[in-house]
């Protein structure tokens, strides 16, 4: 009898951790899509205060691309000279148009996200990006982009 005591004290022991343990991962997972989310809406409202507030200061960002604006930005203001690049690049016409999926896992949050802008001289960028964003603390730590047309991309945003 005791052997089934402890037989059945062991297994609601398991039970609480795996319970514990799924708290934890939804609760990380609802704040990071909430972080993600949030700064998502500031881009597309051009918040630059809260974009600043979100992006971590240590931030890795991996741009793609062989062009002006592609690389790998070691910090927050790496990413918004980045960012001020593109709207020269553009005339101020880039443009967050469509968040078409927000998808979670731990900390991580990948985005379909759909851009477009437009130079004077013609050129025309309308494209999909994958975002993997990487949350910690509330902050975006790191972020991998990933171009559906990188040729298109690399020749709107020039050599």
């Amino acid at each position: 009898m005791l052997a089934l005591v402890s037989y059945g004290h062991a297994q609601q022991k398991s039970i609480n951790n795996a319970i514990n343990n799924q708290l934890n991962t939804n609760k990380m997972e609802n704040e990071a899509k909430k972080t993600v989310t949030e700064f998502l809406t500031a881009v597309q409202q051009g918040d630059n205060a809260k974009l600043a507030a979100i992006l971590h200061p240590d931030i890795v960002w991996t741009q793609p691309g062989n062009n002006r604006v592609s690389g790998i930005k070691h910090s927050n203001a790496e990413v918004f000279q980045m960012v001020g690049k593109m709207f020269e690049l553009s005339a101020n016409t880039l443009r967050l148009t469509d968040i078409k999926a927000v998808s979670v896992n731990g900390n991580k949050v990948a985005c379909l996200l759909h851009w477009t802008a437009a130079q004077p001289a013609g050129g025309i960028l309308d494209v999909d990006n994958i975002d993997v964003y990487t949350v910690e603390n509330g902050q975006i730590t790191k972020a991998d982009i990933f171009s559906a047309d990188l040729e298109s991309e690399n020749r709107f945003w020039g050599k």
